[in-house]
This record gives structure tokens, C-alpha cells and sequence, in this order.
């Protein structure tokens, strides 16, 4: 999703457009606007508007075990979508409802992002009315392994809130988290959880989203009592104290009155709150400037539009566990995130060049449709493809049109999820997010109703780090490739390929516990027994110089024969931190030297030719290809002739660009007591770690180390056994780094010896 803000590329599209930024400035919009809109359309928009104005599309997103699960369980309790409160980690025989699989249930993670909906009713503090909001929610896992679920979650959601504990504060997959949610532009709210802890510091953390996450914040609210005694909080913005009292915190008291012992406080994070809002609100800022104090709604209007402006993130405090302001947050929600028509959505349009600009969406029922199918999953009725219309309205037995694949499909069932339950409906309308039966689509794929040629853009999919041979016990039955065909379509983030040379099924993905999930999932629900090899890093070549080449490619063996000549070079190339991209095929050709229906067969050679290094066999990155000049054979050249040219012209300059073995560097976390230390700041070392940063606060301490993957098998029995059991650590990928000389020459030794033996 390209999502702009502050753009004025559009302005003559504006009247498409009319609820640019607030709820409160629609109808200033689309009266400033009513001269250039045509009747009909302005009927049509009014109508969306107020429909959409209730609407919001959010996600639960944070490190593991922050209490995203046991948020979003309170929420679903609280309106009214669930009965009973069940907890994670099996604390009951029934478990979360967001947390549908047994083996979520068994290991306490959540491993799938689960959709679900639910109304809200909210008292507006300055008039008293009621207010009901219609609110789809998606629970995503905190683990790094599983980034994929959260990746293509905020894809298509409007705002979320950030989950941190208020002990630990800004962990490492906060940091991931914080860079999907700017990746995809998704304003935040942050609630800081577990207020009920020993050692629990709001104001540490509101600090650290500052510095750590570089995202202007403030409190808007004061906690009342700490820790065992922590029992409501003062809103700072409407000036009073909110209670949970009754069974599970179910009724929530408000009083005028601010309790003596926190007074002073509250006056004092106030007034930091407002001095935050001046720094990124014009009219605060304008008010500060004067010395004015602002009134209660203009402060809420200002942290609405600072917040859908990416500017600030307004930090809600409480405890999901004890049943403690978890309507406030949901207050917070309604009042500070974005409608979907709040954000400026794009498409491509493909009958287009890719140059050209891209075309806005606006959410209106009656527009051409317009939808991203983002998440599959194998469900008992067969594929399920989870869907966001942006535009236009999608109903029961209407055909559609997949962009990709230009194929027409009807669709047969279309329902809103509730976790593993769902609920049929007839028709879905612009905003919304559902589920369809029977579609056969891949993850990412833009879905319209035949009348225009927009698509979307696709989510952002991380390149696997590990990978492990795998084969089912005994005799091989087709659910082993039944199972993993499956996988593959769901998890961008898995692959599978058969290695040529062992002739062994390889699995790739984010970690570990990435594979061994999917391990276990075999063996439940496919009912295959698997036995995997060791895990392999996911090493990668690369060149560290430009070479040129000149290479034809000449074959006569009776016949017609072969003959291409390719000329140019290859160079170094940066990741673009956009798309993530770091190979690139150039085509400098001029004057026709080679025609051009044979570009593509070249592009195709360079391609085929980073598959597979000669140093060590890993997949090439970081090359760019720069085609310059050429021959061709008016008889002999061929597709094939100048593909093969390629792969051979490519072999010949890596050998010549100073080639470089590549392995993946995690960032490892380690949150251990502190009388531990000196013991795992070694273990640490002796891994060639480097240590970039580290904490120390009260009992406990965490550190920061950037760490080989290569070198990370085995960590978890080091840390057990050097701090008694009670550290823990989780890593993520950060960055493919050169190998140590003897590393790469070990490589390189032992793929010589596969070579031989093939021979």
C-alpha cells in the first residue's frame, strides 16, 4: 500500500476526498468542495462519510509477552463480543479466544494474526452522547519469527495500538514493530500494560519512545495508585479520574474529583502533554506561544490530528490482566485513530506506465471495487482469503476479478471472521475487512469488479535465515507435499525448493521456532512424522568491486548453432530500504546491437545465475547487472543463446569483483537478573558478539548484541545454565555482514568437496 500524507501532487482530486484528516473537519471539507462536486456524488459521499465516521480498522502489535492477547480478550469482553475471559497460557481449560490453535493454546504465543469485529459505545466527555463505533480488530503475534503476520496486518489496517510492558519498556520486536507501522504509515496509540508489576515506570517508558523509537509522545493519563495498589487513572485530557470497579472491572466510574496523592502530578504531565502537542500542532504551538491554556476539546482535536499525521503517539497507561482501564484505551481508540477515509490510499494503474502517478482511492460504496487479499489460510470449507475492500462493495455470488492473473471468479461464501468462528453475510462495503471461500489467489493480490486496471501494492516480505532438510518417517505419502504446498501459500516467509545436488526437500524461514512450528503442524494436522537434518544459515555471496565483461557465447554442432555476445558490467548495489530489493538488471542497450525481444532472456540468465554462487553454492545479492552493448547471429541467436551468455558473462566478472561470503547478523536481546551479568555478557563475547547497548534497572538488566547467526546455535542451554534458568533472550534479523576469512574458506573447502563428489 503506498500510502502519501501532505501530498499536493492531487489537489485538483481533493473533492474525492473531503475527510482529509478529522472527523470534525468533514463537514467544513465537502462544503468547501460543494460547488465542485456533481450532485449525485456529493449525496454519495455525505453517505459514506456518516457511515464511515464510526468505523475503525485496527491492530494489536507488540513485543512477546506484553499482553497483546490478554488486551485484546478485554476488549472483546468488554463489548459484549465474548462472555467469559479466558486467559493465555492454558490458565484455563479453554484459552484465549483469539489464540484458536492448539498449539497457541499449548505454547502461550500467538502464531497467526485472527481477525475480529466488535461495536463500542463511547460517552462523548464534552456533550454526554452516546456514541457507537463498529471497530475490526486484528491480534498479531509478538515472536520475530512469525513478522509476517504483523507485516501484512498493518498492510491493511488504519491505525494500531503499541503494546509495551511497563517494566520492560522498548524491546527489540517494539523497534521491528515501530518500523513496519512507518513502513505502511499506520498511526499509533501506545498503552503501556502490566501497570499491576513490581517495577512498573510509565514515565521511563513514555521516555523511551522518544529516544529509542523517535516518536514524539506524552501521557494522557496519570496513573492512580502503583503497582499492587495501581486501581484507575486520571485522564489528563478531559481533567478526571477513572475507576474500573464490579465483576472483572465491567463498570467504569468517572469522577470530577483528582485524588490528593496524585494532583501534582497530574498538573505536571498536563502540562508536558501540551508542550508535546505545541511542538506538532499549529494551533497549540500558537496557544503555547501566547500563553493561553487550551481547552479540554482542543486539546483532544489537536493529539487526533497529530496523531492520524504521524507526528505523535498519545500513551495510554493500565492493566489488562487486573481488568484496569481498558475501556479508556478503547475511548482512546474511537477519539484519536483514523477513519478509513482518513488516510490517502493509492493504486497503480497497470494499462499505465509504472512511472506514472498513482491513483487515488476513495471509500465509497458505490465506486468501482477495489480490494487486497492479504492473509490466506486453509480453513475446513477449503482456502480462505482475508480481504480489505478499499473502495466499491463486494457481494455474495458477485464476479470479481483477480489483477494479477486476469481470471474471473465468483464468489461463493463471503463471511466476517471472529477469531476461528465466522458469520455469513450478503455484502461488505468499503473499509471493511472479510473473508471469502473458494478463491484461488496468492497473498497480495488486488481483486476488482472487471472495470478498471488499478492494483494495489503488495506487502513487504523478508528475505528466510535459516533452513533445515526435512523428509517424513517411513514412506512418503502426499500429504507431506500436500502440507508443505500449503504452508508456502499461506507464509510468504517459508519456502521450500529441493537442493539438486543432496537431493534433499530444504524448508527455509525467520528462525528456529519458525520451523519447528510448522514441523508440529505436519504431524497434528496432516498426520505426518518428519525428521530434520542441522540447521543451515542462510549465507549469501556477493561482490565487493565493479568488473566489466565481454563474453560471447558460440556453439556449432551441426545444425543451426548458438551465438550471442554480451558486454557491459556488474557493480556493487544498497538494499533500498523500501522495497527491500538489492539485485537489479539494466538495460543500456542502444542502437538495436541486440534486438529487443531477446532483453528478456537476458534479464532472465541474470536471474537465473544469482540462484546459486560459485564460491560456496548460496544465492547471490548486492550486484547490480548493466547490459551495454552486444551481437547477435541473424540464424544462430536464440533466446536460449543469450540467456546461457548471460549466466556465463555473469560467472566470469563475479570471479573478477572480489566475490565475498555474506552471513546474517541477529540482534540478540538478553533480559537476565543483574547478579548474572558478567556471566552473559561473556557468553556473548565468546560468540563473537559486540554488545551495543545495555540496561540495568533495579533486580534486572538487558543487553544488546549484535551476534552471527552462525554462532547462535545452542544459546538457550549457555544462557540457562549461566543464569540458573531465569534468563531469557529473542533475536531478530538486522543484516547480512562479510564472513571472517577463516569462515569463508571453511565454506568454500566444503563446497569444493560436494563438487568433487558429484564428479
Amino acid at each position: 500500500m503506498l500510502v502519501v500524507r501532505g501530498s499536493t501532487r492531487f489537489k485538483p482530486l481533493l473533492f474525492l476526498w473531503p475527510l482529509r484528516r478529522h472527523a470534525a473537519s468533514a463537514a467544513v471539507a465537502v462544503a468547501a468542495n460543494h460547488s465542485k462536486l456533481p450532485t449525485p456524488q456529493h449525496k454519495l459521499m455525505e453517505k459514506d462519510l456518516q457511515r464511515l465516521t464510526w468505523q475503525r480498522n485496527i491492530g494489536v502489535s507488540a513485543h512477546i509477552d506484553s499482553g497483546k492477547t490478554t488486551l485484546t480478550e478485554r476488549i472483546l469482553y468488554y463489548t459484549g463480543r465474548i462472555r467469559e475471559i479466558h486467559e493465555v497460557r492454558g490458565r484455563d481449560s479453554v484459552g484465549a479466544k483469539m489464540d484458536s490453535m492448539d498449539l497457541e493454546r499449548e505454547k502461550g504465543i500467538t502464531i497467526q494474526s485472527a481477525a475480529t469485529f466488535c461495536d463500542w459505545k463511547t460517552t462523548n466527555p464534552s456533550s454526554g452522547s452516546k456514541d457507537k463505533y463498529a471497530i475490526n480488530i486484528i491480534d498479531t503475534p509478538g515472536h520475530v519469527d512469525f513478522t509476517i503476520e504483523v507485516e501484512r496486518a498493518l498492510r491493511v489496517l488504519d491505525g494500531a495500538i503499541l503494546v509495551l510492558c511497563a517494566v520492560a519498556g522498548v524491546q527489540s520486536q517494539t523497534t521491528t514493530v515501530d518500523r513496519q507501522m512507518r513502513r505502511y504509515g499506520v498511526p499509533r496509540i501506545s498503552f503501556i500494560n502490566k501497570m499491576d508489576r513490581p517495577g512498573a515506570n510509565p514515565w521511563r517508558i513514555v521516555n523511551q519512545i522518544r529516544t529509542k523509537l523517535r516518536m514524539p509522545a506524552a501521557a494522557v493519563q496519570v496513573p492512580i495508585g502503583v503497582e499492587d495498589g495501581f486501581r484507575g487513572v486520571v485522564d489528563l485530557v478531559h481533567w478526571r479520574s477513572i475507576y474500573n470497579e464490579g465483576q472483572k472491572g465491567i463498570d467504569v466510574v468517572v469522577s470530577n474529583d483528582i485524588p490528593e496523592s496524585v494532583l501534582e502530578v497530574a498538573k505536571e504531565k498536563r502540562t508536558e502533554l501540551i508542550e508535546q502537542l505545541a511542538e506538532v500542532d499549529e494551533e497549540i504551538g500558537e496557544l503555547f506561544l501566547n500563553d493561553k491554556q487550551p481547552s479540554n476539546d482542543q486539546i483532544a482535536a489537536a493529539i487526533r490530528r497529530a496523531t492520524i499525521g504521524l507526528k505523535f503517539s498519545p500513551v495510554f497507561l493500565g492493566s489488562a490482566i487486573k481488568n484496569t482501564a481498558v475501556q479508556s484505551l478503547l475511548d482512546g481508540v474511537c477519539a484519536y485513530l483514523p477513519n478509513p477515509a482518513e488516510l490517502d490510499v493509492f493504486a497503480h494503474d497497470t494499462s499505465l506506465p509504472a512511472t506514472a502517478p498513482p491513483v487515488p482511492l476513495y471509500p465509497a460504496a458505490d465506486a468501482p471495487l477495489i480490494g487486497l487479499a492479504f492473509k490466506l489460510e486453509e480453513g475446513r470449507f477449503g482456502q480462505l482469503t482475508y480481504m480489505r475492500v478499499y473502495q466499491g462493495s463486494l457481494k455474495k455470488s458477485n464476479l470479481i476479478y483477480n489483477a494479477r492473473t486476469g481470471k474471473k471468479v465468483k464468489v461463493p461464501r463471503l463471511v466476517r471472521m471472529h477469531s476461528n468462528e465466522m458469520e455469513d453475510i450478503d455484502s461488505i462495503g468499503p473499509g471493511e475487512i472479510c473473508a471469502i471461500f473458494g478463491v484461488e489467489c496468492s497473498s497480495g493480490d488486488t481483486f476488482t469488479d472487471g472495470s478498471t486496471n488499478f492494483s494495489m501494492t503488495s506487502m513487504f516480505v523478508p528475505e528466510p535465515v535459516i533452513s533445515l532438510a526435512i523428509k517424513a518417517t517411513g514412506i512418503e505419502t502426499p500429504n507431506f507435499s500436500r502440507a508443505l504446498n500449503r504452508f508456502q501459500k499461506e507464509d510468504p516467509t517459508f519456502r521450500v525448493h529441493l537442493d539438486q545436488e543432496s537431493k534433499e526437500t530444504i524448508i527455509s524461514g525467520m528462525g528456529e521456532l519458525h520451523l519447528e512450528i510448522y514441523v508440529e503442524r505436519m504431524r497434528r494436522e496432516y498426520n505426518v512424522d518428519c525428521v530434520t537434518g542441522k540447521p543451515r544459515v542462510a549465507f549469501r555471496e556477493t561482490i565487493s568491486r565493479r568488473s566489466d565483461f565481454t563474453y560471447v557465447h558460440k556453439k556449432q554442432t551441426g545444425g543451426a548453432g548458438q551465438y550471442a555476445k554480451v558486454a557491459g558490467y556488474i557493480e556493487p548495489m544498497e538494499m533500498d530500504p523500501e522495497t527491500g530489493k538489492d539485485v537489479a538488471f539494466e538495460n543500456l542497450i542502444m542502437g538495436g546491437t541486440i534486438p529487443s525481444n531477446y532483453i528478456p532472456a537476458i534479464e532472465k540468465g541474470f536471474y537465473e545465475a544469482l540462484e546459486k554462487g560459485t564460491l560456496t553454492g548460496n544465492p547471490i545479492s548486492g550486484v547490480r547487472f548493466v547490459l551495454k552493448d552486444g551481437g547477435y547471429h541473424i540464424v544462430d541467436s536464440s533466446e536460449l543463446a543469450f540467456r546461457n551468455a548471460t549466466i556465463g558473462a555473469f560467472r566470469e566478472a563475479f570471479k573478477a569483483a572480489a566475490p565475498i561470503v555474506l552471513e546474517p547478523i541477529m540482534k540478540v536481546e538478553v533480559v537476565a537478573p543483574s547478579e548474572f551479568q558478567s556471566n552473559v555478557i561473556g557468553g556473548l563475547n565468546t560468540r563473537r558478539g559486540t554488545i551495543v547497548d545495555s540496561e540495568v534497572r533495579d533486580d534486572e538488566f538487558t543487553a544488546i548484541a549484535d551476534v552471527a547467526l552462525n554462532d547462535m546455535f545452542g544459546y538457550s542451554n549457555q544462557l540457562r545454565g549461566s543464569t540458573q534458568g531465569k534468563g531469557e533472550f529473542s533475536m531478530e534479523y538486522k543484516i547480512h555482514m562479510p564472513a571472517l576469512a577463516h569462515l569463508q574458506k571453511e565454506l568454500e573447502e566444503a563446497y569444493k568437496k560436494i563438487l568433487l563428489a558429484k564428479k
